[in-house]
């Protein structure tokens, strides 16, 4: 338990830490910025009079100027001291040795900094005082003290940064500092209350009991990590959350017991109320004049929200900057690390992170930071097709060409892009939140990157989970863009949740390339999209409403984009389940506030989707000619 999620809290350090195809190893890099670069540490004033620790790598060469990237995170700037040295500096190892002034920030409140952290700082458009501050101003202060004390600069400054650095590196973008030229958010927190802390009020239970027993309050700067809440021993994620953390309310009630107020929030915060709205970055995205490239993984298991829509908010919002988009077969973060080829049992055919490194990032942060003599040679989008494993590059995105259509649940499990035609139809399932349908087939420690991809078999075979799947295809099918889905369903609770997965069937005969390996890859069911709904926020995550047991009702639920093929003998499977545990908390499925649950709360419910007539549940999917 512990491990993984300290990888989640630590990783831009891991990130660092990793073996790509770069030219040089790692100790060869280590080696070239202790002979080519100094290192300073300083405190840097804001606006208000709040410190913040900065850690700069200037290279040694003072013959010419060079640009500034930076990184601000809420994840330390490791390791302090001007004698220990990061092992690698800037966003890749293809860019390090164009000698970038390369700058680390520990945000405000965090680690060395001075000031209150405050989660997702809400931003102020209208700053009337010096004390109007948010990450935009911190920012804005930083880079204007940057060029003005840093020798050999050349006025240009980038910035980037994943995950929480991502939001960071999004609300630096409406800084409106001159010498900002480059900014890229990759896998940006954006909303709260669609990633990282709920998914449309499911909470996100295993991830956040694990990340904040070491992302903890801090009253006063520190360069040492505080010690964990409480230690856990028990490797298996699925036993742990449902028998020893046991409910949502004890993990509060018997872990935190109060002592870190980011993880209560979400118990005083459960719908999305005015606490959420003003942490929620997107709308304010505006006046962006410089060049933005946001990168995410289609198989980001913790930012994929935020990743789409920060894109398509600054799109949306400033319509005439370079807004690039690069989405590729990764986890969260994986485009920086490793090389990608291989995610769980699915082989991408080719190491698709050094490529996007060298032949992508690289490329925009030179030519908007070191020379843009000559046009940049990069499309608006560079997609990674799945399915088929290739890169794709389009002018817009949404891509040009992509035509909606329904596809429709049928009886007998059939999945059609017919209507249905019987007048009375559904299919049935009972949802017992006391033996929840598990995320994973595999024993974990309830957060794992691989069911993203994983083989969905396992719930196949349950009968809480009902299935519905095309014929064989006989030609192609790439789906590209959002999915959304449409159900018609009713329980005998008052509340419940519904989880849409959208799979690719293998055929039968499909042979395993990697004849060392176990895995049968005939009728494999890879998992191509997953999302939830906490079915009370229905209609308005701001206000809950409970369920008319046995009436039918609207329940529509927003999937992330994708751009994946289903081949030619394949077949599309869509599953629909009422848990996914310990991904997300078990919902009793009774109207209530479920921080506030107890044992007895946790009761069955049969659940009907409806594919009738009057009440078709179909799926919206865009297909890409």
């Amino acid at each position: 338990m512990k491990r993984l999620l300290l990888l989640f809290l630590l990783i831009p350090a891991f990130i660092q830490a990793q073996k790509t195809d770069s030219p040089f190893t790692l100790s060869q890099d280590s080696a070239y910025i202790r002979n080519n670069y100094t290192k300073i540490e300083v405190m840097v004033p804001m606006r208000d009079g709040i410190n913040l620790f900065t850690q700069i790598y200037a290279p040694k060469d003072l013959t010419s100027k060079f640009p500034i990237i930076m990184q601000r995170t809420p994840y330390s700037c490791q390791p302090y001291g001007l004698d220990k040295f990061r092992k690698r500096i800037s966003p890749n190892p293809f860019m390090l040795r164009e000698n970038y002034i390369v700058v680390y920030q520990d945000v405000r409140g965090r680690l060395a900094s001075e000031g209150k952290f405050v989660e997702m700082t809400p931003h102020v458009d209208i700053k009337k005082s010096k004390t109007d501050i948010d990450e935009a101003s911190d920012t804005y202060d930083t880079i204007d003290w940057l060029v003005k004390n840093i020798k050999n600069n050349n006025g240009k400054v980038g910035q980037w940064g994943i995950s929480y650095p991502g939001f960071f590196t999004s609300a630096g973008t409406v800084s409106e500092h001159p010498a900002l030229k480059a900014s890229s958010p990759q896998a940006p927190m954006a909303n709260l209350w669609r990633d990282d802390a709920f998914h449309n009020g499911a909470f996100m239970i295993a991830a956040n009991f694990g990340f904040y027993n070491y992302f903890q309050d801090q009253t006063k700067p520190t360069t040492t990590r505080p010690p964990a809440y409480f230690e856990t021993n028990n490797p298996d994620g699925y036993d742990y959350y449902l028998n020893e953390v046991k409910t949502t309310k004890n993990s509060e009630d018997g872990f935190y017991k109060g002592k870190n107020s980011f993880y209560h929030e979400n118990f005083d915060h459960p719908n999305y109320d005015e606490h959420w709205k003003i942490r929620n970055i997107l709308p304010h995205l505006k006046n962006i004049k410089h060049a933005v490239m946001v990168v995410g993984g289609w198989y980001d298991e913790q930012d994929l929200f935020g990743t789409f829509n920060t894109y398509k908010a600054i799109e949306r919002q400033n319509p005439n900057i370079k807004n690039i988009f690069v989405v590729g077969p990764w986890v969260h973060g994986g485009w920086a690390g490793t090389s990608g080829q291989m995610l769980a049992d699915i082989n991408f055919g080719s190491k698709v992170s050094p490529y996007f490194q060298e032949n992508i990032e690289a490329k925009f942060f030179h030519h908007y930071l070191v020379d843009d003599s000559t046009p940049l040679d990069l499309p608006e989008a560079t997609l990674f097709e799945t399915g088929t494993n290739k890169w794709r590059s389009f002018d817009t995105y949404p891509a040009k060409g992509t035509t909606e259509k329904s596809l429709y649940f049928q009886p007998n499990g059939k999945l059609s892009f017919e209507a249905p035609s019987l007048e009375s139809a559904f299919t049935e399932y009972v949802s017992d939140p006391n033996k929840p349908v598990p995320f994973s087939s595999k024993i974990n420690d309830g957060f794992s990157s691989d069911y993203m991809v994983e083989d969905q078999r396992f719930a196949y075979s349950r009968p809480d989970v009902i299935s519905f799947q095309t014929g064989i295809l006989d030609k192609n099918i790439t789906l590209s863009g959002q999915i959304k889905a449409f159900l018609k369903v009713s329980t005998t609770g008052t509340d419940a949740d519904w989880v849409v997965k959208v799979i690719d069937v293998y055929p039968k005969e499909e042979e395993n390339p990697d004849k060392k390996s176990e895995v049968v890859f005939g009728n494999y069911q890879q998992l191509i999209r997953l999302e939830i709904i906490r079915g009370k926020y229905r209609n308005n995550p701001s206000v809950p409403e409970p369920f008319v047991p046995n009436q039918i009702t609207n329940v529509n639920v927003e999937l992330q984009d994708v751009l994946h093929t289903f081949k030619t003998g394949h077949k599309i499977m869509i599953q629909i389940q009422s848990s996914c545990f310990p991904w997300a908390d078990r919902n009793p499925q009774k109207f209530m506030d479920i921080f506030k649950a107890e044992p007895a709360d946790y009761q069955k419910a049969t659940q009907k989707i409806y594919h009738q007539k009057g009440a078709k549940s179909y799926l919206n999917v865009g297909i890409l000619e």
